[in-house]
């Protein structure tokens, strides 16, 4: 007689596995022992069962995670001469490389023709970091390139102004014009919306998710401002996050992302009297890259544990394109092996993993649905806030985010000293080679801003002495 497998066994309920926990703690307290408080203030449970799926967003949730299968292995290459460099991007685009971030920052006399002859931005999305120059930039392109181009401008201004406090009166009106001038390449996407300068300056996930949406209804608001309609815009704006060892909450940043991006361009498209069904999920375009933050100069080879878990919960997120540093970038020039072993973190989730080949692969676990939820609820709270204090900039000017970013820095820091965190080689099993050689210090000239600076740390800093 064939029965059903496990038919054998009585439905257990959570209350049940609960009860039965508490029995086996032997008098331990069942919420002081197995609950985790995060820093970003969720309560993540011990167990999760299918009565913990009831709520009906997490269906809303599930179909906001649309996107194409895979991700993109995109390096970031820093420019140097023309030719030269143009012989090292042909030479990635053969060793598993499917797109660029170029860094023009370190050389702006550079000609595009000559860097990128021989690369067909139809067929390789190339995205440049100009360092304030996107309307030269794309100008340039426009006048060389005559058919539809993939990739992007890489600069997020707001993201440079909350770091320099600069920010020209012009700068929505020229990325207006980029959009516009960009309109017959629909893949080209001029509009960055950066979480890393609040990653790098020690937010916790709740922050960095709620900021970066915050950041993004300002670029939505200033660039309709200037006359633009909103089904324009959305198709050129593309999120680029850092990507910490937090694995699962990482995981679940980028879901949020999506599904919190969702309801505020539905938002914005009812003002504007159109469906959000003409508006393709798939545009919600998450770009990541392994954090810096996290990296550290002692025990250095531990980087690339770190770099690996970054990289799964960006692709377990439903990232489109990926950036791995190489690990040893924070106290030397990177090599050719580091590089190579950066590269090939993202080949060989694809390769051996096969995480390329399913979309959302944490939907219907109990644990990343809620995990999802709850985050994407305390961001939503936080976001929320802050639009009431007059939204992102006004945030800015008055301190209340940098404060709060500050707070959330320095208690992670106390956890790193106390022993109540750890960092692997540099809080514990920590190995200083012979051959270590301190990052030198870099020496920062005091900006003068209206309001504090957020600045770009490495959290096991304080731990290299």
């Amino acid at each position: 007689m064939n029965l059903p497998l496990f038919s054998e066994f009585s439905p257990a309920s959570k209350e049940i596995w609960k009860q039965q926990t508490i029995k086996d703690l032997k008098g331990k307290d069942f919420e002081a022992t197995l609950l985790w408080n995060t820093a970003e203030g969720i309560v993540v449970e011990p167990y999760y069962g299918a009565e913990d799926l009831a709520d009906e967003r997490f269906v809303e949730i599930q179909a906001s995670q649309a996107k194409n299968a895979g991700w993109l292995n995109q390096p970031q290459v820093e420019v140097g001469e023309e030719k030269a460099t143009n012989s090292q991007l042909k030479a990635l685009l053969q060793k598993g490389v499917d797109a660029l971030t170029l860094d023009l920052t370190k050389n702006k006399k550079i000609e595009l023709t000559k860097l990128l002859d021989g690369i067909k931005l139809s067929e390789t999305p190339v995205f440049f970091q100009t360092g304030g120059r996107e309307v030269a930039t794309v100008s340039e392109l426009l006048r060389f390139i005559p058919y539809q181009m993939k990739g992007g401008l890489a600069d997020d201004g707001l993201a440079r102004w909350t770091q320099t406090g600069e920010l020209s009166e012009t700068y929505f009106e020229e990325l207006t014009n980029c959009i516009r001038q960009t309109q017959t390449s629909p893949q080209f996407r001029t509009v960055c919306v950066s979480s890393h300068a609040f990653h790098n300056a020690g937010a916790n996930i709740a922050q960095e998710l709620a900021f970066t949406l915050s950041s993004a209804v300002t670029f939505l608001d200033k660039l309709t401002d200037e006359g633009l309609a909103v089904e324009k815009i959305l198709p050129k704006v593309y999120f680029s996050l850092s990507i910490g060892t937090n694995y699962f909450l990482e995981i679940a940043k980028l879901r949020a992302l999506r599904y919190l991006w969702e309801r505020i361009c539905g938002q914005f498209l009812k003002e504007e009297g159109t469906s959000l069904r003409r508006y393709d999920k798939a545009n919600c375009y998450i770009h990541a890259q392994t954090s810096t933050f996290y990296d550290a100069a002692t025990t250095p080879n531990t980087n690339m544990l770190r770099a690996t878990t970054e990289a799964m919960s960006a692709v377990m997120g439903g990232c489109d394109a990926l950036t791995v540093h190489a690990y040893d970038a924070v106290f030397q020039e990177s090599d050719e092996f580091s590089e190579r072993i950066a590269r090939n973190i993202s080949i060989l989730l694809k390769g051996e993993s096969y995480l390329d080949k399913t979309i959302d692969p944490a939907a219907g676990s109990y644990y990343l649905e809620n995990l999802t939820l709850q985050l994407a609820d305390e961001a939503w709270k936080l976001f929320l806030a802050i639009e009431e204090k007059g939204g992102f900039m006004e945030a800015i000017a008055q301190n209340i985010i940098q404060e709060a970013i500050e707070e959330n820095f320095q208690q992670t820091l106390k956890a790193l000293e106390e022993g109540k965190r750890v960092m692997v080689g540099v809080n514990k099993f920590r190995f200083d080679d012979d051959a270590f050689v301190t990052p030198p210090a870099i020496e920062v000239k005091p900006i003068q801003s209206a309001f504090k600076l957020l600045v770009n740390r490495r959290i096991a800093q304080s731990f290299e002495v």
